[in-house]
C-alpha cells in the first residue's frame, strides 16, 4: 500500500453498492480505510462478505465496530419483525418498508466522520442509491447534503482549517444495473458480496427479500450473471 495516498473512509456493508464504491474510491487514487459495523443485524453474514472484499481491493484497513442497535430494536433486521418476501421479479412495495433501520446511515457515518478526523481526511465514501434502492429516507441526495453541512461545522479539524468533509455518493444517481456495470468495469468481484437480508443458510441468498430481487433485477438489466448461490425456490 502507498502511504502517500490521499486517505477515505469508506462504509463497506460487504453488499453489492459497497463493493462498488470501494472500488470508485481506489480508482480515484484513495487509500480506503473501510468501516464495518455489526449492529446486531440478522444477515451478520455481511461482516464476512466485507472482509473478504475489503482483503480482495487492497483496503488500507478494515475496521470493524460493534454498535448493537438491536438493542434499540424497530427494524425487521434488528428486531424480530419477519423480513417481507415474494416471488423473484416483483418490486418492492411502495413506502418505506420494516426493513429502514432507524437513523442507520446517521449513525454510520457519524461513526466515519470520528474516524476521518483522526486519519487527517475529510473524504468519506457511502454507497447509498435514490433510483433503485427500497424507499429509506437516508439514501437520499437531500439527507447526503445535509449531513455533509452538518460535518463541515462540528469537527476540531474542520474547524481549525485542517480538512473540509466532503460525503462521496457516487451510486446515488445510478440504476442498480448501472451500479453493476460500473463495478464490473471497475473489477469488482461479486461473488464475495452479500445482499441478501435474510440468508437461509450461510453461503446462500434467500433469493425473495427487497434486497435480493433488487440485486437480481440489476444482473438481468445488466446483461450479466450473478455469481453469488440463491436457495432454491
Amino acid at each position: 500500500m502507498n502511504t502517500d495516498k490521499k486517505k477515505a473512509v469508506v462504509l463497506l456493508s460487504g453488499g453489492l453498492d459497497s463493493a462498488t464504491v470501494l472500488a470508485v474510491a481506489r480508482s480515484q487514487g484513495f487509500a480506503a480505510y473501510c468501516l464495518s459495523f455489526g449492529y446486531g443485524q440478522r444477515h451478520a453474514v455481511e461482516l464476512e462478505a466485507a472482509r473478504r472484499v475489503a482483503e480482495a481491493q487492497d483496503a488500507a484497513r478494515h475496521l470493524v465496530l460493534s454498535i448493537g442497535l438491536d438493542a434499540i430494536g424497530g427494524s425487521a433486521l434488528t428486531d424480530a419483525i419477519a423480513v417481507p418476501k415474494a416471488q423473484a421479479g416483483t418490486p418492492p412495495a411502495p413506502g418505506i418498508p420494516v426493513t429502514y433501520v432507524p437513523a442507520r446511515n446517521t449513525i454510520f457515518l457519524s461513526y466515519a466522520l470520528a474516524w476521518a478526523e483522526v486519519l487527517g481526511t475529510g473524504d468519506i465514501f457511502i454507497g447509498v442509491n435514490a433510483l433503485d434502492y427500497s424507499g429509506y429516507p437516508d439514501c437520499r441526495p437531500d439527507y447526503i447534503q445535509a449531513f455533509e453541512t452538518m460535518a463541515n461545522t462540528a469537527t476540531k479539524a474542520v474547524v481549525q482549517g485542517q480538512v473540509r468533509v466532503r460525503i462521496h455518493a457516487p451510486l446515488i444517481d445510478l440504476t442498480k444495473a448501472k451500479i453493476i456495470e460500473l463495478g464490473a468495469g471497475l473489477g469488482v468481484d461479486y461473488g464475495l458480496t452479500h445482499s441478501c437480508y435474510d440468508p437461509p443458510a450461510h453461503g446462500f441468498a434467500c433469493g425473495r427479500c427487497d434486497s435480493c430481487r433488487l440485486r437480481q433485477r440489476g444482473f438481468a438489466e445488466a446483461g450479466l450473471t450473478d455469481p453469488i448461490r440463491y436457495w432454491p425456490q
